[in-house]
């Protein structure tokens, strides 16, 4: 799985480091241009409904984990599946 996370320049040397300190992930910086490109490329086959769709549902969740009604998902467990 690739993840694209967006960081402040002077933070991104510490957030390379760390993420290639853990043995399941490698980490490497690419251009905001290539960065964009990805993020096109990603959501290009979706429509915005779908976008906004998937977006209210993770509201949706979020609201029920803050209200007890739903369990979250352990960090932890998260970071083993991948």
């Amino acid at each position: 799985m690739k993840v694209l996370v967006d960081v402040n320049d002077n933070k991104a040397d510490f957030i390379l480091e760390l993420l290639n300190n853990f043995p399941f992930a490698k980490a490497k910086s690419i251009s905001p241009a290539k960065a964009k490109l990805l993020e096109e490329a990603e959501f290009a086959d979706q429509s915005k409904e779908d976008i906004l769709q998937g977006l209210q549902q993770a509201v949706k969740e979020m609201n029920l984990v803050t209200q007890g009604k739903l369990k979250a998902r352990d960090a932890k467990d998260l970071l083993n599946e991948l």
